[in-house]
């Protein structure tokens, strides 16, 4: 995975998360790889890209966490993880990857994105990327955390040149 794919959207999440979150200090942890077969922390906003480069980008996090950022943005306490609060991380999650996705177009980059689709359960888990080449099952992702007071969101990034 080619670092020029990475670092829009590490950049990006940092600075959407400063900014939806307002006076909300945002720290970024290590980098580290895992499977993209891989648990999720209980909701998932999943942005699929096609094009030039193939894969997709997950934003990670518990229900606390997701329901505090709903909260948050929306400038009210959220009681439960509802349909507002469902539509506003998909919201987060279309707004970084946008944002990403035009710094890499401006790269030269050519690739489009999906709408985000939402995730929320428990013991749910991403599998690897579909298709037919049997590398497929050794993809790993980048997994970039941002800590928040409101708890930490993982950028999962699994991106590759298409062959």
């Amino acid at each position: 995975m080619r670092v020029e794919y990475i670092n829009p959207f590490v950049e990006t999440s940092y600075r959407v998360l400063k900014e939806v979150l307002g006076d909300a200090d945002v720290k970024r942890g290590d980098l580290y790889l895992k499977s993209t077969a891989m648990p999720v922390m209980g909701v998932a906003a999943l942005v699929g890209l096609a094009g030039d480069v193939e894969g997709r980008v997950l934003f990670d996090m518990t229900y606390d966490t997701a329901l505090a950022i709903a909260s948050r943005m929306n400038g009210e306490k959220l009681p439960d993880f509802d349909d507002l609060a469902k539509a506003t991380i998909s919201e987060l999650a279309n707004l970084i990857t946008a944002q990403a996705v035009t710094k890499l177009h401006e790269l030269g980059f050519k690739f489009d994105l999906t709408p985000p689709a939402l995730f929320a359960g428990e013991k749910m888990e991403i599998a690897a990327l579909g298709g037919s080449n049997a590398d497929e099952e050794n993809v790993e992702a980048l997994i970039v955390p941002l800590i928040t007071e409101f708890g930490k969101i993982e950028v999962n990034v699994a991106i590759r040149e298409r062959t």
